[in-house]
């Protein structure tokens, strides 16, 4: 499916942008990039990207400083896009969603059964700001709509490294890159750059991981106690689950986090032999087939057993 989207947006005085919550590299790209080419082609409009704040390695894209993240605008939209996921993971912005004229969907994830009026959700493409970059008119791309672009495709495939990364992926990241800004920074600063913070508490979880399933399965897990002592945050957690799926013979790696009593926010990865996506969706969550997540209520215990048991059966196979 091809959407037109300066044919979607015409006529439209406001014009509304959001994306999940706890945005991460190709959500915050995707609603940045789209901001500013909605800007450019529709100077008459106003475009408003309304998102939960940042992680702050990403505050040289244009238009950073002015997400709102308050959500306290109360005029209804025209139009409203919802990139990178389904509606309910929007968070303060689900509101503006529900109340917009005519709401458009685009996604890749898999889980994603389409939630707008309007839905592109294609699985098979590697990032969401790879589906908008074949919606721009490359004509009416810029420097700042690139850089913005690129740091979407760079996040979701691992700087060209995950096996969503196609011909078509690289050919799209040389073309980027050809609008001249820093890119060899961009993926230092934003993609592997950590601070010692997190550096300390991303060693913490790898001393203290455990293999089990004969070596190829690895979890690892920080409670509200450790997030508490080392004063983290989620976004602090950037990057754990990679490393651990790094590890040699590892075919699946789980990080966990507390998000309350008898809670835990997972993270997946996988190789080939796994599809996470498959597992997270069992409890509730989503994502895809190599990088996944799902929320779980119980102990430590109770979580790395209940998902064992789905991990163990794809491996048997």
């Amino acid at each position: 499916m091809k959407m037109d989207l300066l044919k979607e947006c015409s006529g439209a005085k406001r014009i509304g942008i959001s994306g999940h919550v706890r945005p991460d590299g190709d959500c915050v790209g995707a609603v940045l990039g789209l901001q500013l080419y909605l800007r450019k082609c529709m100077p008459e409009a106003e475009v408003k990207v309304l998102l939960e704040k940042p992680a702050e390695i990403f505050n040289e894209i244009k238009g950073f400083e002015e997400i709102d993240s308050d959500f306290a605008d109360k005029v209804p939209f025209d139009i409203f896009f919802v990139l990178d996921t389904a509606a309910d993971r929007l968070g303060g912005a689900e509101k503006y969603f529900r109340s917009a004229g005519k709401r458009i969907n685009i996604d890749h994830h898999v889980s994603n059964t389409g939630t707008g009026d309007i839905n592109l959700v294609l699985p098979s493409v590697g990032s969401t700001c790879e589906i908008l970059f074949d919606l721009m008119e490359e004509d009416k791309m810029d420097r700042d709509i690139a850089m913005a672009i690129y740091t979407g495709i760079i996040h979701d495939t691992g700087v060209f490294q995950y096996s969503n990364t196609t011909p078509s992926t690289m050919e799209k990241g040389a073309r980027l890159i050809s609008y001249g800004f820093d890119f060899s920074r961009l993926i230092q600063e934003t993609f592997y750059q950590r601070t010692y913070l997190q550096a300390q508490i991303m060693g913490r979880a790898l001393m203290e991981s455990i293999r089990f399933m004969e070596g190829r399965c690895i979890v690892s897990a920080v409670d509200q106690k450790t997030m508490d002592f080392y004063n983290v945050e989620p976004k602090d957690f950037e990057g754990i689950v990679n490393q651990l799926r790094n590890i040699k013979d590892v075919d699946c790696a789980i990080f966990m986090y507390q998000t309350g009593v008898q809670e835990y926010k997972v993270s997946l990865r996988s190789s080939d032999k796994v599809d996470v996506a498959e597992v997270a969706a069992y409890f509730g969550g989503g994502g895809h087939a190599r990088a996944a997540g799902c929320t779980l209520k119980g102990n430590f215990y109770d979580c790395v057993n209940n998902l064992s048991l789905h991990i163990s059966k794809q491996l048997e196979v």
